[in-house]
């Protein structure tokens, strides 16, 4: 009766941020069917699409934070598991679908549709096996690696890069020839997904994470800078992080540890079991 109490139980504050995941990703999915009833009628859907892929990027912010409050809190549980886990498909599966299908993938009629539930299917998948391996492994063990790239930095590629494009278009009511860039990326990170690529999770990174001064004003201009360059800085981010994982096995074992070191991953990452959403 304990251990089912325990598997049952809701944690407030981490719960608290998987439901302001939830709702950004219900959000961005009604901003995005908003833009589809503008163009429909002849009006420019530019500024629907941009309130949607904020919110799919806010819906990332909220992942980010769920998981440091239950750490931080020790409240980490199989119901904040399966609750985040049912927030992350709409959040970063069928918004950024839905997203891409509206911008560009309804242009191949069929095959954009099976693009876009790839991609869904894809991280459908993934979602569904990171849950089995922690159930087989225990909520205590936290993986400091993830195994392929994970489905919100996927969604906050496409997000950030399709805000990027609109950047480039400012002015003009479609993104231009640039949004045929979309279709391969999201056949690409489909595949990355269930990729054996080995990608820092950051879960080593908490509220107690010290660093020297000289790092703390360095993360902080990055982050400035960032802010101030939103339109095109977010995209840039992600796309490091994606490459990241790709060159991480071709640098020498010392330049790993020093880098995984500066974003919290102190132990060999050879050693570390694999898992992730």
């Amino acid at each position: 009766m304990k251990e089912e109490n325990d598997a049952t139980r809701i944690y407030l504050l981490p719960n608290l941020m998987t439901a302001g995941n939830l709702f950004c990703g219900f959000a961005a999915v009604l901003s995005i069917l908003d833009a589809v009833i503008q163009m429909s009628a002849k009006q420019d859907p530019t500024g629907q699409i941009h309130l949607a892929i904020w919110f799919i990027l806010g819906a990332c912010i909220f992942d980010l934070l769920d998981g440091r409050v239950a750490r931080l809190g020790g409240s980490e549980s199989a119901f904040g598991r399966e609750f985040d886990s049912l927030a992350d498909i709409v959040s970063f599966g069928v918004a950024p679908a839905l997203l891409t299908f509206h911008i560009v993938l309804q242009d191949f009629d069929r095959y954009g549709m099976l693009i876009a539930f790839f991609y869904l299917a894809c991280g459908a998948l993934r979602l569904a096996r990171f849950n089995c391996v922690a159930a087989q492994q225990g909520t205590e063990k936290a993986h400091k690696d993830f195994e392929g790239f994970p489905i919100p930095a996927a969604a906050g590629l496409i997000a950030s890069l399709t805000l990027f494009m609109l950047w480039l278009e400012a002015g003009e009511k479609t993104i231009g020839p640039w949004k045929y860039t979309l279709p391969p990326l999201m056949l690409f990170l489909s595949f990355m997904m269930f990729s054996k690529v080995r990608y820092p999770s950051f879960k080593a990174v908490g509220w107690r994470t010290r660093r020297s001064l000289p790092k703390f004003i360095g993360i902080i201009a990055v982050l400035i800078f960032t802010v101030m360059n939103y339109e095109w800085m977010p995209a840039m981010l992600f796309i490091a992080y994606l490459l990241y994982g790709l060159i991480r096995p071709l640098l020498s074992h010392q330049w790993r540890r020093e880098i995984d070191a500066e974003i919290g991953d102190d132990d060999d990452p050879a050693t570390e079991n694999p898992g992730g959403s």
